[in-house]
């Protein structure tokens, strides 16, 4: 199953298939700032959050921001403006 799928798709438990699965880290990151940005919040807001900067380092939100699911949802021109903000700070 897809990233996007394992986090926005539901799916019935086929046998034999676990009950739920895990996500790593940097998966549920990734899937936050996909979330939040869905819901109208800026990139520059979420990468602000505190949630996001209590669980991750400024080289873990980098590899966030190279992310193709991450990408796709926010665009490439705004990922890159958020890279530079991250450096920066």
């Amino acid at each position: 199953m897809s990233f996007l799928g394992r986090i926005f798709g539901k799916k019935e438990n086929e046998p034999g298939q676990a009950t739920s699965r895990s996500m790593s880290k940097e998966d549920a990151l990734a899937a936050y700032i996909i979330r939040e940005h869905r819901s109208g919040r800026s990139l520059e807001d979420i990468l602000d959050d505190a949630y996001l900067k209590n669980r991750s380092t400024e080289e873990q939100r980098l590899r966030l921001l190279e992310m193709p699911e991450v990408i796709r949802a926010v665009g490439e021109d705004t990922a890159a403006m958020a890279a530079e903000r991250v450096r920066a700070s």
